[in-house]
């Protein structure tokens, strides 16, 4: 299992040491090009310097004396400041025109510092690489070499560099400290969170408090808040299905014990034969709420989003009307030969529950001798599926309620259970096609199963 705090903490370390490291790494560059330009400048300086105290006529002659009297090794020096680590880094000679070595400081090598004569040049001497400055003074016909040994600058930049790193490094270890403490007290809304949930009773499902909640975890206390209120509403209807189905079982049961006693107890045929026909007639209702629960409880498992299959509608629909044909004895169902052959997409067995029940209703509130019609109609992008029936209808005021869990109004039917429409609601819910009830103006009600996804290829 992953961190959170973990992570956040291995995000914001990496990503500081990442800054650093390129910041480090700028820092380097930009000081070495600052440095090298500093060290160039004061070569430049110090060349001119020593140019300028050979032009003076009290250091290179006295009266009737010229450079080509002196010595070889001139007195000339250049004094350097004492440093342990950049001890003689500067190095001055000076050279006449005609290759004579007239002068040197202690650090400078024998051999010429650099060819050129005059501006920048390098020069590797005894594997030692060399920055030099070169100044000619024609008039005096000398030319001055001022070079700046590379590594003790290499030295020099590093040291710098060194002097910035070792408190970065000194500090990151603190940083790390700092920033696993700060993360940790920025988890701490979740973590009261956590508590809070954890200290919860199993049937406590009321809204968590957000007052005083940052910003961050507001979004998920609305959505805890979204799920309990969901789990809320689903517990409840489960206890009022629990608490309507053991009434809607109660009742026929007792009828059927009723019955069973009264045909147990009477000597008259025909009473104990009607008492036995009531016997079977309530085992059929009993039958078909059982069905109906066990319908409920199956679309309610079955995800939503299932993959839709291509079937025919007037083939399943002829099925339906076979198999319902015991149930409508007395009324004729039709099923429009257009049908035959209309493909749709979507989830079969959904369709055939929903279809199902709708036949049921309609036969179980047509009068004798009436007909109930299925037919199709397009409805430009859509396709309806259509049951009619010769029923009561429902009045409108009745309408917003009728797909509710055993609502069964004015005109219910002996047989039915107040459970077929709300089946029909859930199983279309699930595929995404819809239920349209309206009452027909020649009398009856007309059910529609509406689909968006159009026909089946």
């Amino acid at each position: 299992m992953q961190s959170l705090r973990a992570r956040l903490f291995a995000i914001l370390l990496i990503t500081t040491g990442l800054l650093w490291l390129s910041a480090t790494v700028w820092i380097f560059l930009s000081t070495r090009a600052e440095v090298e330009r500093v060290l160039d400048a004061r070569l430049m300086e110090a060349a001119r310097m020593v140019n300028s105290l050979i032009v003076s006529p009290d250091m290179m002659k006295e009266e009737g004396d010229t450079h080509a009297n002196r010595p070889a090794q001139s007195a000339i020096r250049i004094p350097l400041l004492e440093h342990p680590h950049y001890d003689r880094q500067l190095s001055c000679q000076i050279w006449s025109l005609d290759g004579t070595l007239i002068g040197k400081s202690d650090s400078a090598p024998d051999t010429t510092l650099a060819p050129h004569a005059m501006g920048f040049s390098e020069t590797v001497i005894n594997g030692e690489t060399w920055r030099v400055f070169a100044v000619e003074n024609a008039s005096l016909g000398v030319r001055v070499l001022v070079g700046d040994n590379l590594r003790i600058r290499d030295r020099l930049v590093n040291d710098l560099v060194k002097g910035l790193l070792l408190p970065a490094l000194l500090i990151i270890p603190l940083l790390a400290v700092l920033i696993w403490l700060c993360v940790g007290r920025g988890l701490a809304p979740l973590r009261k969170l956590a508590g809070d949930l954890a200290a919860r009773e199993a049937s406590d499902l009321h809204a968590i408090e957000d007052t005083g909640t940052t910003r961050e975890i507001s979004p998920v206390l609305k959505s805890l808040n979204g799920l309990f209120a969901r789990v809320a509403g689903a517990r409840e209807r489960e206890q009022n299905f629990i608490a309507f189905a053991a009434h809607e079982l109660r009742t026929p049961l007792a009828g059927l014990k009723t019955q069973a006693q009264v045909a147990l107890a009477s000597d008259d045929g025909e009473i104990r034969e009607k008492a036995l026909g009531q016997i079977v007639a309530g085992v059929d209702r009993t039958g078909k709420l059982v069905r109906q629960l066990l319908d409920i409880a199956s679309v309610e498992a079955t995800e939503s989003g299932r993959p839709a299959a291509g079937f025919d509608v007037g083939e399943m629909l002829t099925s339906l009307r076979t198999e319902l044909a015991g149930q409508a004895r007395l009324v004729d169902v039709v099923v429009d030969g257009a049908m035959s052959g209309l493909r749709i997409n979507m989830d079969p067995d959904l369709f055939r529950l929903a279809a199902r029940n709708l036949l049921e209703n309609a036969i179980n509130h047509s009068p004798p001798g009436a007909t109930v019609s299925c037919h199709a109609e397009i409805r430009g992008q859509h396709l309806a599926i259509a049951i009619n029936d010769e029923g009561p209808g429902i009045p409108e005021e009745e309408m917003p309620r009728v797909t509710e869990r055993f609502f069964r109004g004015r005109f219910k039917a002996a047989a039915g259970s107040g459970l077929g429409l709300s089946i029909v609601e859930r199983a279309l819910d699930r595929t995404g096609a819809e239920l349209e009830l309206r009452n027909r103006p020649t009398g009856g009600l007309s059910a529609r199963i509406v689909l968006s996804q159009g026909l089946a290829p």
